[in-house]
């Protein structure tokens, strides 16, 4: 028997329905589920003494349901189809005095003004607003008016509904604009039976005397698992905030069904704050052979490793999961602005939500373990936080690493996945007389107070790339003199001040377009200015511009990000690697020097297009891929030199290596400039 109809307008016939009901028979149809479902939100709205209008009531129980549990004493039934009108007569007209059934058409009612306390709707508002059309919407005003006249000053409007965005919208807009408060209820999901793979949604319209005026709109929201609910500022930000509801509902569908090679992400947000808590990645390895312990694990990323590329890409999220040995694993990352109780606290927090992304097949009652590095959840300390008219929000902040040193990182945070600066940072050493600290007499998650940066340690490994390409330059001695470099980009000063600090009779002059840049560079990151040392505040392409006519510089080095995110570069931005500005570039290096250029570039054919450009211009070209990461350092070179043979460059790097460990001056051993070159080939 076809039930359906044939396009979704017929739901807003009368005639549909009476066709639908008398095919149906006696069988309760239950739109959006029934009292189990929506009880708690019912008996939050409903009292025992109110007067409930249900409109378009069809056969549902929920009615029958309110008035055997004792929700409500008093229950008007109305619908536009005579056959369920005469159903549901007959089946509770003997037993339920206190509840009627009439033949009414919701959007013309028969009723006085103000004579109900609770209006009710399941899934009628939904049949009605079944498009945007012009006359669709004018059914829905007259439902809507019909509603607000029949209901007391201080009544509810409950509408049971799938939430539509045209369908929320056209409530919320109608109510708040009419002095109601608007209240969103999502029905818990662990308590629904419904056939829907998307939530079902409880909007509460409370009336109010409209204000003279514009008064503010109260718009609020209550997640499935709070009581309290939380303001939203705007009838978009509602919107939003149940559309991220149901795009979670779908994700959960999906996830619960299938296992797959794509890694799915979503963030879990705050209910005080509505700003993201968590950030979840949910990595499948289906090749993975099943046994009945490794089905599902929770892994946290320590505060602060976020950017690693074990955590902070698909591919190292991947060998992650490999490595833990679980099908599905979730890597939970945690967010700067919150504060955690520690790796019990998010068990607690997260442990109902994240079984809901389970994967199929799990054992009922397994236990699903949380994993950590160390067993720990990190440590990160906000040092400093503010605002760049040029760079936007930024923080620096301190974090603990794999090898239990300290980090300080500079991050934007427009690209909060990336850190822009990074150095390592000593701690005090102990005063005279001063006993060491015992270990066990740390407070948990405690920061040692670090007082310098450690300049002999250069966290990027593009810049120990950078460094390694001064082995280019044509001298016998592996330390030049004097060799001038001009580095684009100053972040928090490492690269120039490591430079300034090993080759000591280097003269380094920096460019940085934000003056903000070099506050951060001074006061955080131990940068400072000298006869050796100059920052240049100018735009790179017009101090360039500028020193066009000389040739002066041994090395010029680029290492300047992006603002735009709209172009798959983000190093640098694409003026910087058009031909008639590299050309400038070259005319500044003397005939043996190095332009050495951090290329992040994401885009396959525009990477190929910036590199046809580089070769037009410099001669020779060396490129270096830093594993693990997107950047590529490119070495050019302007003049006609016949190429470095790899067992010259070796040597070049190993004497420079020598040179630079000299007594007196702290080398970190990972500074291997030879390692660096034995992967350089040639463009």
């Amino acid at each position: 028997m076809e039930l359906l109809p044939r396009s979704p307008r017929d739901f807003g016939s009368a005639a549909y329905w009476e066709r639908f009901f008398r095919q149906r028979g006696q069988r309760p149809f239950e739109w959006y589920g029934a009292l189990p479902e929506l009880r708690a939100v019912l008996r939050r709205y409903v009292r025992p003494r109110d007067k409930v209008l249900v409109v378009g009531c069809g056969n549902s129980e929920l009615s029958e349901q309110m008035y055997d549990a004792g929700l409500c004493e008093d229950i008007v039934n109305i619908d536009v189809s005579e056959a369920v009108v005469r159903q549901m007569q007959e089946r509770s007209a003997s037993r339920r005095p206190g509840m009627s059934y009439l033949l009414m058409d919701a959007l013309q009612m028969d009723f006085p003004d103000a004579l109900f306390q609770v209006a009710l709707d399941k899934g009628t508002l939904d049949a009605i607003l079944t498009d945007e059309e012009e006359a669709t919407l004018a059914k829905a005003d007259r439902m809507f008016a019909e509603i607000s006249r029949v209901l007391q000053v201080g009544g509810r409007y409950l509408c049971v509904s799938l939430a539509q965005a045209h369908v929320l919208r056209k409530a919320v807009e109608f109510f708040s604009q009419e002095g109601w408060v608007v209240r969103v209820h999502q029905v818990p999901a662990s308590e629904s039976k419904q056939q829907f793979v998307l939530p079902i949604f409880v909007y509460v319209m409370t009336k109010f005397k409209k204000v003279p005026g514009s008064a503010p709109q109260i718009l609020e929201i209550c997640p499935e698992d709070q009581d309290k609910p939380t303001r939203m500022q705007s009838v978009e930000l509602l919107l939003e905030a149940v559309r991220d509801r149901q795009h979670y509902a779908l994700l959960r569908s999906q996830l619960s069904k299938t296992s797959g090679t794509e890694q799915l992400s979503l963030d879990l947000c705050s209910s005080q704050s509505g700003s993201p808590r968590y950030t979840l990645h949910v990595v499948d390895s289906p090749s993975m052979k099943a046994s009945r312990d490794n089905h599902f694990a929770i892994f946290i990323i320590p505060q602060g490793r976020e950017t690693e590329w074990l955590f902070g890409t698909e591919e190292g999220r991947r060998q992650l999961a490999a490595s833990a040995g679980f099908r599905r694993l979730v890597a939970v990352a945690l967010h700067r602005e919150q504060h955690y109780e520690g790796m019990a606290g998010i068990q607690a927090e997260l442990s109902g939500k994240v079984m809901e992304l389970a994967p199929p097949g799990l054992p009922a009652g397994q236990q699903v373990p949380f994993l950590s590095v160390g067993g720990d959840i990190g440590v990160r300390t906000v040092q400093h936080r503010d605002t760049s008219p040029l760079s936007g929000e930024y923080v620096v902040e301190d974090v603990k690493g794999d090898d239990k040193c300290y980090f300080r990182r500079l991050i934007f945070l427009s690209n909060r996945n990336v850190v822009q600066s990074e150095a390592r940072l000593l701690a005090p050493p102990p005063l005279p007389g001063q006993k060491k600290r015992r270990k066990d007499k740390r407070k948990p998650g405690s920061i040692e107070p670090p007082l310098t940066i450690d300049k002999s340690y250069l966290c990027c490994e593009h810049h120990k790339a950078m460094v390694a390409g001064l082995c280019l330059l044509e001298s016998t001695d592996p330390l030049p003199a004097p060799l001038s470099v001009l580095v684009v980009g100053l972040g928090g000063g490492s690269l120039p001040l490591f430079l300034h600090d090993y080759f000591s009779r280097a003269h380094v002059a920096v460019v940085e377009i934000d003056p903000s840049m070099l506050e951060v560079a001074t006061r955080w990151f131990g940068f400072s200015q000298g006869d050796r040392m100059q920052v240049h505040i100018s735009n790179g392409l017009d101090y360039v511009a500028k020193l066009a006519a000389e040739a002066q510089y041994d090395a010029v080095m680029f290492d300047v990000d992006s603002k735009d995110f709209t172009v798959g570069m983000s190093c640098p931005p694409p003026a910087f690697v058009e031909r008639p500005f590299l050309q400038k570039v070259k005319t500044i290096l003397k005939p043996e020097g190095v332009f050495v250029l951090n290329l992040v570039c994401r885009d396959a054919q525009l990477k190929e297009s910036v590199l046809a450009t580089l070769r037009e211009v410099f001669p020779l070209l060396y490129a270096r891929c830093i594993d693990g990461e997107v950047n590529e350092i490119l070495f050019c070179q302007p003049g006609p030199q016949v190429p470095w043979q790899p067992t010259e460059l070796l040597a070049r790097a190993r004497a420079l290596e020598t040179a630079l460990r000299q007594p007196g001056r702290p080398w970190d051993s990972s500074y291997i400039l030879t390692d660096m070159l034995q992967a350089v080939k040639i463009l």
